[in-house]
Parts: structure tokens; sequence; C-alpha cells
């Protein structure tokens, strides 16, 4: 797909709206009248729950992937935790990032091809409605028909209003403000950083068909996601920091798991 392409698509305008509308939101974080410090703390939190054990651990690495297995109440509660950072329907991100890797930097049906520009693969794809969702189903059949997946997928943005309800109740408006707006905000800009700078900063370590680098600073902002030409490269593999020098966090979260009995059939590189 070329840029002359992309004027054609038609605009996802409640993309647009929704991603708009938590960027205003928050900015109300600037006004001093909205600081507190428990409430930057708790969103430091929530972005580990949700950024870390939810959209790394148990979208990308076990349900995307299936690198790893665990009982299916623990898989449950990580996919769970996914949703809470709001990045839209399970089914559908899960569907979107295999497509990824299946035409990494290629055509169309890659949904943020690299190609296409930093802008494009950072955020701009997702103004548009691209032929990739078009391929959706034919790549979640395994998952597709679960009805918690299927729930999540439908409700993912009812169940933020409640978490965000339920903190203004709980402890008011700065809240909302830190643990929902600023907090998604952030989230949404660090997954995104996987899909734009680890295809144009960095080193690579493995020739693959794609641009994908290794980014030591995603890396620390994803919770080991950086090392994403690692991952390109195998992307099954359940470990993406294949040095001991590329920290990955995510990795030892499963290893942790993995001594409790928690998670089993871990898939790694044959070194």
């Amino acid at each position: 797909m070329t840029i002359a392409t992309q004027d054609k698509l038609q605009y996802n305008w409640a993309h647009i709206i929704a991603l708009a509308g938590v960027h205003i939101g928050a900015l109300f974080a600037l006004l001093p009248a909205n600081f507190n410090w428990t409430a930057v703390g708790l969103t430091v939190f929530m972005h580990w729950i949700t950024g870390g054990l939810g959209i790394t651990l148990g979208w990308h690495r076990l349900l995307t992937h299936r690198s790893f297995q665990t009982p299916k109440w623990l898989e449950y509660f990580l996919v769970f935790c996914g949703a809470l950072a709001c990045q839209g329907g399970v089914i559908h991100w899960v569907g979107l990032h295999r497509l990824h890797h299946s035409h990494s930097d290629e055509s169309a049906l890659d949904p943020h091809n690299a190609q296409q520009g930093f802008w494009w693969s950072h955020m701009g794809w997702m103004f548009y409605k691209g032929p990739a969702h078009d391929e959706i189903p034919r790549c979640t059949k395994d998952i597709s028909s679960d009805p918690f997946y299927q729930f999540l997928q439908n409700y993912f943005l009812p169940i933020q209003i409640a978490f965000g309800v339920l903190l203004y109740l709980a402890a008011g408006w700065p809240f909302v403000v830190w643990v929902i707006f600023v907090r998604l905000v952030v989230v949404y800009h660090c997954t995104w950083f996987v899909n734009s700078a680890t295809h144009k900063f960095g080193y690579r370590t493995y020739e693959t068909k794609d641009s994908s680098t290794n980014c030591w600073w995603v890396a620390v902002l994803t919770y080991g996601e950086g090392w994403h030409n690692n991952h390109h490269a195998y992307q099954y593999s359940a470990r993406h920091g294949m040095t001991w020098w590329e920290i990955d966090t995510t990795w030892i979260t499963i290893q942790v798991l993995q001594a409790l009995g928690l998670a089993t059939k871990v898939k790694l590189v044959e070194q």
C-alpha cells in the first residue's frame, strides 16, 4: 500500500474521536488542582498491571503467540488486565498482531506497515479502516468462539468507564485524570513505540525479512517488548531478550510463574 492509496481509505471516526478524547482528558493532569502523589503512584502500578501483565504478558506472549500456557483462570485474569488498557477488543488486537507478523512491512495486510513512515506505524494507521481488518476472523479462529473473549471484545469500553466511576466515587476526580486518562495515554504510546520505533531505531541481531530492530529504551518502557528484532526472528519464543544484558522483565515474570507451576510448555529458542 502506498501513500496514495492511504488517501483513499475510509476514516475510522470512532477511533479518531476516542483517541482525541483520551488525550484531551490527560491534559487535565497539567492543572495543579489535579495533582496527587497517591494518584501518580497508582498510575505507575496500573501501567504495569495493564501494560505489563495485560498487554505484554497476556495479550501478546500468551494469547497471540501461545509462547507458554497457564491455567485458564490465570489466562483470563491476564487478558482482563489487558482489556483495562482499552486498546480495542482483544480478538481484533490478536488478529491484527498476527497479521503484522504474517505480512510485516510487506503490504496493506500489515496494519501498521513501517514502510509507510513513523507516523503511520505509530498511530496513523488507526485513523483508517484498512483491509487488514477483513482478515481478522481468519486469524483468530482459536479464540473467537470463547465467550469470555467475546465479552471483552464487545464491552472493553464499558469496563473502562465502570473503572473510572469507581475511582471517582472512591477517591475523586484527580484519580480519574491520572489513573484513567494519563495511564491510558502512556500505555498507548509505549505499545505504539513497538510498532514504530522498533522498526526504525536500534540494532539488528537477526536478518529478518522486515525492518524490525532491537531498541533498548522501548524495552524499558514495555517490559521487554523492545527486543523486537529478536521477536520477529523467533516470534513464538517466550523470551525476547536473548542476551544477559537485553533485560526482559516479562520473561522474568514468566520464569516466576514457571517456578510456581503456573506457566508450562514454555517455548524458547534452542541455543
